[in-house]
């Protein structure tokens, strides 16, 4: 088990990694096509993986990773849980800039709050931006596919004069602190 670290390899020429990290693998599928269809002018290059530690076999074949996104399906405990112990094996150099968090199905109403809440204090913790991503249309999958795109070409240092750290201290998730002492009185 080996892990993940951001600057292992050589960034490649106007080429951007990014690694999908899903549980169920609902999302991240359609993420995947999303992009890659969307950018015409730099290369893509989407990993997917149900959560890390990633092979060890294939460490030295694998490129750099620009972005690691944990999408989180919040109908599912097993989603979140297994996000949270795949963090353990990232290099803390992800933590600046160059990871994120996405939810899915935040607008269902059976959800229970605190799973949404478990999540927004996990990325605040960690100082991520936390995405939310509409699954059940296609237009809401290709905006979450065109934020990701967004976050991805300046985390790869595709976007002159901006950085990863740059961009994740202005999107970062904050947990508000009425949201650690909640009564519904």
């Amino acid at each position: 088990m080996s892990i993940l670290k951001p600057f292992r390899q050589l960034p490649g020429l106007n080429t951007a990694n990014i690694l999908l990290v899903e549980n169920e693998e609902q999302l991240q599928v359609k993420i995947a096509d999303s992009m890659v269809l969307l950018e015409k002018i730099i290369n893509i290059n989407v990993r997917l993986a149900r959560n890390l530690p990633l092979p060890v076999d294939k460490d030295q074949s694998r490129p750099r990773i620009d972005l690691v996104v944990f999408i989180i399906n919040l109908t599912s405990e097993m989603s979140f849980s297994s996000a949270e112990s795949s963090l353990k094996y990232l290099d803390p150099g992800y933590f600046l800039g160059k990871t994120c968090f996405m939810v899915s199905n935040a607008r269902n109403s059976s959800i229970p709050p605190e799973r949404l809440i478990s999540v927004r204090k996990l990325a605040a913790s960690l100082h991520c931006p936390l995405l939310y991503a509409e699954d059940q249309t296609e237009e809401g999958v290709v905006a979450a596919a065109q934020r990701l795109l967004a976050i991805l070409k300046v985390a790869a240092g595709l976007v002159p004069m901006v950085t990863g750290f740059y961009l994740s201290t202005l999107t970062r998730c904050t947990v508000p602190s009425d949201l650690d002492q909640q009564s519904f009185d």
